[in-house]
């Protein structure tokens, strides 16, 4: 039995998704996307007698990042995000967080390549390269435990909008199909806002794909 759980709050004003990857056998997590309130994250999980080792980031949208530098600060960790995704989280046009009136920006520890392998608190997982919701996007796939943490890319029957700064439409459907739909069935899409899925589900039911 993997000793990896996962865990959801939902916080922000747009009801992001952040979730804590939990390893059963220390207590430490990693947190992914942190979207507001770093502090009332950092509590929560001390709380819960975890420890914050790291922060994943799919992507640099203002709704998935404002909690970066309270965690960042009071857990003292890395933060990672994908490699083409610095000049977005860095600039508050980009990051769209000035279109909604309180302009936001941060800087990433740690940039990840597409495929690359990456273990943190002992959880196994790889770097899947997604654009099209923005240039930069990427997710996170735990394969033994068929966890797929796929920020605004892929939604339960839906999509990520692909209006803002840096989208492309064409690039997100490729990526879905070409990479997402590549992944068994029987993974458990983890999406940055609304309701789980599945991969199955998705290539039979989702209407944008």
């Amino acid at each position: 039995m993997s000793n990896i759980k996962i865990g959801r709050m939902v916080v922000g004003t747009v009801q992001t998704n952040c979730y804590f990857l939990q390893n059963t056998d220390t207590n430490e997590v990693v947190v992914v996307d942190p979207g507001a309130k770093g502090e009332r994250i950092y509590e929560e999980m001390t709380n819960r007698g975890y420890t914050i080792k790291a922060v994943l980031l799919t992507h640099g949208h203002f709704d998935h990042v404002m909690g970066v530098d309270g965690i960042r600060k009071a857990a003292g960790v890395k933060v990672y995000l994908g490699e083409e995704e610095s000049k977005l989280i860095e600039n508050a046009d980009l990051n769209v967080s000035a279109m909604f009136g309180t302009p936001y920006t941060t800087k990433a520890d740690i940039l990840v390549k597409d495929g690359e392998e990456l273990e943190l608190a002992g959880i196994k997982m790889k770097v899947i390269h997604t654009p099209g919701h923005t240039a930069g996007g990427v997710c996170y796939y735990l394969e033994e435990e068929k966890i797929l943490l796929c920020g605004d890319t892929l939604f339960a029957e839906s999509v990520g909008r692909t209006d803002f700064p840096t989208s492309s439409a064409s690039a997100l459907v490729t990526a879905i199909r070409e990479k997402l739909f590549a992944l068994p069935d029987e993974v458990y899409v983890y999406p940055g806002h609304g309701p789980t899925t599945t991969i199955g589900h998705e290539k039979e039911n989702n209407p944008f794909i």
